[in-house]
């Protein structure tokens, strides 16, 4: 099926994939090729791979461990860091591919914003959750995967249905990232450098 989408449209979706898969991988995989393959959606040809019955059986079996491993303490954190080589690269493959094999450029600056993109959200999340782990209460934790979990299918449809209020939420949600992982990277650096003399001191 031939798409037929503005620019605006286009850059706002690559953003979105871009952004939502340092959140939720395969989330994003699942969701984006799920839509497509229902027709709800006229994927653009460089994400059509996605609508195969075979990776959309990969990526809902991922997307469901994801799910899992997302609600557990201390696991969700083992996750994240092992998906830190596996969402930025993702997240620009995914970006690129909204742009198919039409412009180079293109592919190649949002191969770039995608990978960025993916890199934030991932980072932020990651120092979150891993500081949000300290307590011990499981709430707050909890709260925030859910939160995840609805912030992607969120961000897809926002950039699908209405591009342009696409990006004011996405500066809004960069602006929140950056917070993020400035306040709770310091935390975790104090936190470390707390704990870490006394155990020397001790051995």
């Amino acid at each position: 099926m031939e798409v037929d989408l503005s620019l605006t449209h286009l850059v706002a979706l690559a953003a979105a994939l871009g952004w939502a898969s340092g959140l939720r991988l395969y989330a994003v995989v699942f969701i984006t090729g799920a839509i497509g393959w229902l027709g709800w959606v006229a994927l653009p040809e460089g994400l059509s791979l996605l609508q195969h019955p075979v990776v959309l059986g990969a990526s809902f079996l991922m997307f469901v461990l994801e799910f899992v491993a997302d609600k557990i303490p201390g696991l969700d954190t083992l996750w994240d860091a092992a998906h830190t080589f596996i969402r930025i690269p993702a997240g620009a493959a995914l970006a690129a591919g909204v742009f198919g094999g039409d412009s180079a450029t293109w592919m190649l600056v949002a191969a770039l914003a995608g990978g960025t993109l993916a890199a934030t959200a991932h980072t932020a999340k990651a120092t979150t959750r891993a500081a949000v782990n300290t307590s011990p209460e499981p709430f707050s934790n909890l709260g925030l995967s859910l939160a995840g979990d609805a912030a992607v299918p969120a961000l897809l449809w926002l950039a699908w249905e209405h591009p342009l209020w696409f990006f004011p939420a996405l500066a809004v949600a960069l602006v929140v990232a950056v917070v993020l992982i400035v306040v709770f990277f310091k935390f975790l650096r104090a936190l470390v450098r707390r704990f870490v003399p006394s155990a020397q001191a001790t051995a």
